[in-house]
């Protein structure tokens, strides 16, 4: 007898589409989902806690299937593991019962479909065992000729009984067409499928009988190639004793290259056994051609090949300035660098390590230097890097062994004292195959440098000459080991004027000559450039503003191409035009004096940011609601500014019963933009306070500070970029923690301090002098 088969009730699930895949039900199946529209089906399954439905497309090459596109007979499975890779998913599914879709009541942003699932009750009969039988002697004679079936799945398959179950998990096993898995996942009947299955297998069994027997032929093709190469040794014998040598000339020449090099004698003597082993060796030994490219290496290496170096710091800073507008601190530590260099002849120091936000000229920095030093310049980017051997090589036994990327930056250099930058080394990756920083300590270690091992080489080489600078965006995620050989160097972002500045001298005529333009076919006024950086731009350095200019110069070439005659002029209303709308409107200062908004300073990669921080009080049980994307930090912030207001409720003249009978609402706008840090904490309290007693915030007033809970203001960073937003917001007073004024002398430009007022505040109580007014809202 065959399955009876029943249909259950029509149910809805989502569904995921698969390309030349077919589940069967009881086989565990790992798969790779990456549509947007698979994704979300996995999401809503694993939310709901359901199974899904999945289904084979009629055609593998679709992204976006429709239900015509698919086979009607897919399987419900249920999802036993996910693992999250980037923008894909890896997971491990069981195929639980056939199911034949009737239709989709759902299509976007996922497809869930109607289905009814199929019921299988099985009956025994002769025939069916004989078949099932046949199939499994079969199956062992495919497995026996070499068929790759797992050792799980093979003995799972013998322990089975039921033969509806063992056709499945067979068919699911062996490498057949889509199609005709399809076949037997459609076939209800057992006899039915086991007969598809027996002609199936029996065609398999013809496949691998000829496959043994040409490998049998193939053997004795081996032994003859065998006894060509021993025939090949003996002429290669004859031609030495008559003087004819054709292989000796490399050895010789790898000689020759070993002894110019002028290595270390230790690991002379080491190469030198390693080319006397390659000289023993056959031509047709696959550890000839490894041990050839592992001496090329070895030889090409500038072991003792050093750049000319030209200290001259006139020359340097000169250099300098004409390559990079402001960055002053910058430039004074590396002429410090320089001139020590010069007295020393040689520092044993700290790395020098450029951070700060993107485009703001650590890569082209390290150019100028190389260019000053007349040395050569290396750059290795380390951005995404998560195995160790990208660093030190790998060893010799591996297929491909390459060097890591130090020494392969210093063979393309031909120099052993390049200036070498590691950029992006606050975006190193860890992970199963090591931990790339961890490799890193060896060489940027002055005091273990000169014996730098690569596991490629298996010798040493000196590292100590090299001029090694490191950049990054941020130092929290450098590893602190790591950090603790390298000095800081902060690229702050720049002001107005100084990208104003840059774009006149540094962006405009490398722009011009790029487009085949120049200041007699087009001119931009100083206002053009303005309305570019305000309204166009957002961020701490000048990359963003050289693609606008870029922007704006490729337009004007395309009218000059068209016939424009004469002189282009732009002017400030004619940037409308070139780049369409503005992107960014600069936060201005509040219009009036308000109660319960206050204005603090924010830092961001991109910059100072003006944050309008509103707080509101309304009849409650003294909760705290905290909105607009607050990080864990400012979050503690808000309480401990809540805490002090209370613990000072007589002092600020607030009823005692006030705060048990009211809730309160802190807000900061802009909603989805994410915001953390203790230095909004002054401004949080000050908007409360306000909120509480009713005093208005001074418009004119930003400020920025971290609170105690005893109410003392600490030091904060990024004083420069807060203080230039706030010039940029029209801010004229600023409150900063004591602390910082040293900063304000140090970083931030004279005619911004010109401009503006600085008040410097111990605790808060200077802080609601400042800000507070006196009178109601105005």
């Amino acid at each position: 007898m065959s399955n009876i088969i029943s249909f259950k009730p029509e149910r809805k699930y989502p569904l995921v589409p698969l390309r030349d895949i077919v589940v069967f039900p009881g086989a565990f199946f790992p798969l790779s989902l990456g549509r947007q529209s698979s994704l979300a089906a996995l999401e809503e399954a694993r939310k709901e806690n359901q199974p899904l439905v999945f289904i084979t497309q009629l055609d593998s090459h679709l992204n976006n299937p429709k239900i015509s596109d698919l086979y009607s007979i897919g399987t419900l499975s249920r999802v036993k593991q996910v693992f999250q890779e980037g923008k894909e998913a890896r997971i491990l599914i069981e195929g639980v019962k056939r199911v034949r879709i009737l239709g989709y009541a759902q299509m976007k942003p996922f497809i869930i479909v109607r289905v009814e699932e199929i019921e299988e009750k099985e009956e025994r009969s002769d025939k069916i065992e004989a078949l099932k039988n046949n199939v499994l002697n079969q199956f062992k004679k495919c497995v026996t000729l070499g068929k790759s079936i797992s050792m799980d799945a093979l003995i799972n398959i013998l322990s089975l009984d039921n033969p509806h179950h063992i056709a499945d998990l067979i068919a699911s096993n062996l490498s057949l067409k889509t199609n005709q898995k399809q076949e037997i996942l459609e076939s209800f009947q057992t006899e039915d499928k086991l007969r598809k299955l027996q002609l199936i297998l029996a065609h398999e069994l013809s496949i691998l009988e000829l496959g043994k027997e040409l490998e049998s032929k193939t053997q004795q093709e081996l032994s003859k190639m065998q006894k060509e190469m021993v025939l090949r040794e003996q002429l290669k014998t004859i031609q030495k004793e008559l003087g004819i040598d054709d292989e000796q000339g490399e050895v010789e020449e790898f000689r020759r290259k070993i002894k110019i090099a002028k290595m270390p004698s230790e690991t002379e003597e080491k190469i030198m056994k390693e080319l006397n082993r390659f000289a023993k060796l056959s031509q047709y030994n696959p550890e000839a051609s490894y041990l050839r490219t592992y001496l090329e290496w070895i030889a090409d290496l500038p072991w003792n090949k050093k750049s000319k170096e030209e200290v001259d710091l006139k020359k340097a800073e000169k250099i300098l300035n004409a390559d990079h507008y402001g960055l002053s601190t910058v430039k004074e530590r590396i002429i410090e660098y320089l001139a020590v260099n010069k007295l020393v002849g040689k520092i044993k120091g700290p790395i020098l390590c450029f951070i700060g936000p993107s485009g703001t000229g650590k890569t082209s920095i390290g150019r100028s230097i190389a260019r000053a030093l007349s040395r050569k310049f290396v750059k290795v980017s380390l951005g995404g890097i998560r195995d160790e051997a990208e660093i030190r090589g790998h060893r010799r036994t591996y297929v491909g062994a390459l060097p890591g990327r130090i020494i392969q930056g210093i063979n393309n250099a031909k120099t052993r004292n390049p200036v070498f930058m590691l950029d992006e080394i606050d975006k190193i990756g860890v992970d199963f195959r090591g931990d790339p920083s961890a490799a890193l300590l060896e060489a940027l270690d002055p005091e273990q440098n000169k014996d730098f091992s690569d596991h490629y080489l298996e010798v040493p080489f000196d590292l100590s000459d090299v001029f090694f600078i490191t950049t990054g965006n941020v130092f929290d995620t450098i590893p602190p080991a790591l950090l603790d050989r390298m000095e800081i160097i902060r690229f702050t972002g720049y002001t107005e004027e100084e990208k104003l500045k840059i774009a006149r001298i540094h962006l405009l005529p490398k722009l011009f000559k790029n487009h085949g333009l120049d200041r007699q076919r087009v001119s931009l006024t100083e206002d053009v450039i303005r309305k570019i950086i305000r309204n166009y731009t957002h961020e701490a350095g000048v990359r963003e503003l050289e693609r606008e200019l870029a922007s704006i110069l490729r337009k004007v070439a395309k009218k000059v191409v068209d016939g424009k005659k004469g002189k282009i002029n732009l002017e400030e209303k004619d940037v409308h035009e070139y780049l369409g709308p503005e992107k960014y409107i600069p936060w201005a200062k509040e219009s009036k004096n308000e109660i319960g908004v206050a204005t603090g300073l924010a830092w961001t990669q991109s910059g100072g940011e003006i944050l309008a921080i509103e707080s509101t009080a309304m009849p409650g049980k003294g909760k705290l609601i905290l909105t607009g994307q607050l990080g864990e930090v400012m979050k503690e912030s808000a309480q401990a500014a809540l805490s002090y207001i209370r613990s000072q409720a007589r002092k600020l003249a607030i009823a005692d019963k006030f705060f048990s009978n009211h809730d309160f609402h802190i807000h900061i706008p802009e909603g989805a933009v994410p915001k953390d840090g203790p230095s909004a904490g002054v401004a949080l309290a000050t908007s409360l306070i306000s909120t509480i007693t009713k005093k208005p915030v001074s418009k004119d007033v930003g400020m920025t500070g971290e609170i105690t809970l005893r109410g003392k203001v600490l030091e904060i960073g990024g004083v420069k970029e807060k203080v230039l937003a706030a010039h940029r917001a029209g801010l004229k007073k600023i409150i900063l923690p004591e602390n910082n004024k040293k900063n304000l002398l140090k970083d931030v430009p004279d005619e911004i301090r010109k401009d503006m007022k600085f008040v410097y505040v111990k605790s808060l109580d200077g802080v609601l002098k400042e800000a507070l007014q006196t009178g109601r809202k105005s």
